[in-house]
């Protein structure tokens, strides 16, 4: 899936009263310029990117909400955003002052300690737009502004202490099947950004602009073009509408200076449509920030046919294998396994992978590539149908995984004992428009479970699952957010509960209901030395439909989950 729902909307009725808004509230009175070493070094009350830090940890230094304190939590302030369907941008925090996206292209500038507006940014969209998808993950901060990636396109750079719109690039055209739902990624003075639209006969890339001007400093593609290494793992010019999206930020290691971006999946989604390896969709790729050189790459399976993009970027980690310290890549894939690669400067290495959830397509893993082998029978095709584990949705979808440097543990957002059935269709490419080439999809449950979501935790130096909470009848879509308190927050439940669990034992120590359900990625910061965990509610997108299927394995009538997308932040009582 890449990152779609089939939200063609009606914009005309959509627009009304959504007119540009461009401009401040209060205004920031005094803001703290992002500068490289501050992104690299971010002080322990802020979280300044989409993940905190470069390596995507998605884990906080403040230990003041701890495990014997949490119980205690209370909401301090709320927001709401005035917008329905899925918020999933986390709360990125300077200096107290808090910015958030929502759906549309609304960012909201809010003082992080009492939630009053300081300044609102609201997009226009084109009225002959046709959204993929009507999400926003968020805003990057460099210097004195911020940077969104929108629906239509294109980047735009606000002043951060007004809300005042600096410049815009555009970096696609929208009627040729592309749309941006990612944060971007700063650094080195440059905002870079993928793009979505697998699903539309799309041909991928990340891009680099220009931070102060906003002009583009270079662009990769994630297909190779003729006379370029990769190129001949496509048949004639199916390169062109390959896919191969980048719709979730990419890490980055400053001492190589390379960025890692996952990619998605090829199109048309089935494999005989393309025959060939289709290099560099369903992969890893190491960029160059300053120049946008490929500098290697591992693809996680070859000539996709199940809808498994793997465009989460890997988190970097130093683990130990064999008394070796390794710098790795760690990557919890929609295929269902969990990838541990090697970086360098040399490129990217195979070091282990095994299944984290009920899998049944890969038969072997060459030992030295990391190259599957295939059930071919678990394979769909032009005309056959296949049913395969897991489901299109993944082992993990986007909501990101994270890891705590204190306990040593990677937290995976699972989704255990779904599958699909699928078939393939001849489609012609019509630009633009839906390039799939799919038909008889159905989805089903492993014989005999019991649950489907979940929440595993791995020691990645042992290779073992050391803990597994289960959500029972409910499908789990929860980016995940751990401290150095002891603690993993997350939601992602048709519940709408947020919820803290013990890192070390996944022990459930505290959660609260809230007003929608919560795919928003969570964050934490500090204010005048009380520490805050913040998060958005508002359910949509994929995790509803994907419910909604869950509920009729069980024999359950459709969960109800309300709408409206609210900012929460919760703190602990002050004496």
């Amino acid at each position: 899936m890449n990152d779609r729902s089939g939200y063609c909307l009606a914009l005309g009725a959509l627009l009304l009263g959504l007119s540009p808004l461009h401009g401040a509230a209060q205004g920031v009175v005094d803001y703290s310029p992002v500068t490289d070493e501050r992104l690299r070094n971010p002080e322990p009350g802020n979280w300044l990117m989409y993940r905190r830090t470069y390596d995507g940890w998605g884990y906080s230094p403040l230990d003041q909400i701890d495990t014997g304190s949490v119980t205690d939590l209370v909401p301090v302030w709320t927001v709401s955003t005035g917008m329905t369907e899925g918020h999933q941008s986390p709360p990125i925090v300077n200096d107290g002052v808090m910015f958030v996206t929502t759906p549309l292209n609304t960012i909201l500038a809010l003082d992080a300690a009492t939630g009053d507006t300081l300044w609102q940014y609201r997009r226009q969209m084109p009225f002959d737009i046709r959204l993929g998808h009507p999400t926003n993950r968020g805003v990057a901060l460099y210097a004195d502004k911020l940077y969104m990636a929108t629906s239509d396109t294109n980047v735009i750079a606000l002043d951060a202490a007004t809300g005042e719109v600096v410049w815009e690039t555009p970096v696609e055209d929208y009627n040729g099947g592309y749309y941006m739902t990612m944060a971007p990624l700063a650094a080195n003075g440059k905002i870079m950004v993928g793009v979505s639209g697998g699903e539309r006969g799309i041909r991928g890339f990340v891009a680099a602009l220009d931070a102060e001007t906003g002009e583009e400093v270079w662009k990769a593609y994630t297909i190779p073009g003729p006379g370029e290494f990769g190129n001949d793992t496509w048949p004639g010019d199916s390169w062109q509408t390959g896919g191969a999206p980048t719709w979730i930020t990419g890490t980055y290691d400053p001492a190589l200076n390379q960025s890692y971006w996952g990619t998605g999946n090829p199109g048309p989604w089935i494999g005989d449509a393309r025959p060939g390896d289709n290099l560099y969709a369903n992969s890893v790729v190491a960029l160059d920030v300053d120049s946008g050189e490929l500098k290697g790459y591992h693809q996680y399976h070859w000539n996709g046919s199940w809808d498994w993009d793997e465009v989460s970027a890997p988190l970097l980690i130093d683990i130990t294998r064999g008394g070796r310290r390794i710098p790795s890549l760690v990557h919890a894939g929609r295929n269902g396994y969990l990838w541990l690669l090697e970086r360098s400067s040399e490129g990217i290495g195979f070091i282990d992978a095994e299944p984290y959830v009920h899998h049944n397509v890969f038969t072997r893993l060459d030992p030295e590539t990391g190259r599957p082998e295939y059930d071919m029978d678990r394979k769909p095709g032009l005309g056959k149908v296949a049913s395969y584990c897991p489901s299109l949705h993944g082992g993990k979808n986007w909501p990101p995984a994270a890891y705590n440097p204190i306990t040593g543990l990677f937290y995976i957002p699972a989704n255990n004992n779904l599958c699909t059935s699928m078939s393939g269709v001849e489609v012609e490419y019509r630009r633009g428009q839906q390039f799939t080439g799919t038909d008889n999809r159905g989805s089903s449950m492993v014989e005999g479970a019991e649950h489907v979501g979940e929440l595993q935790a791995w020691d990645l130096n042992s290779g073992e699952r050391v803990w597994t909470r289960e959500f029972g009848e409910f499908s789990n879509w929860g980016p995940i957010l751990t401290t150095a308190g002891g603690l993993v927050f997350s939601g992602g439940t048709a519940d709408r509960y947020f919820r803290a669990f013990d890192a070390e034992t996944g022990e459930l120590l505290w959660r609260q209901r809230l007003n929608s359900g919560i795919t928003g990625v969570p964050s934490s910061f500090a204010v005048d030395g009380i520490q805050y965990i913040a998060v958005q509610s508002g359910w949509g997108v994929d995790a509803a439909g994907s419910q909604r299927r869950v509920d009729g394995f069980f024999g359950n009538p459709e969960t109800i989950v309300p709408q409206g997308g609210v900012v929460w932040v919760f703190a602990l009582p002050q004496d």
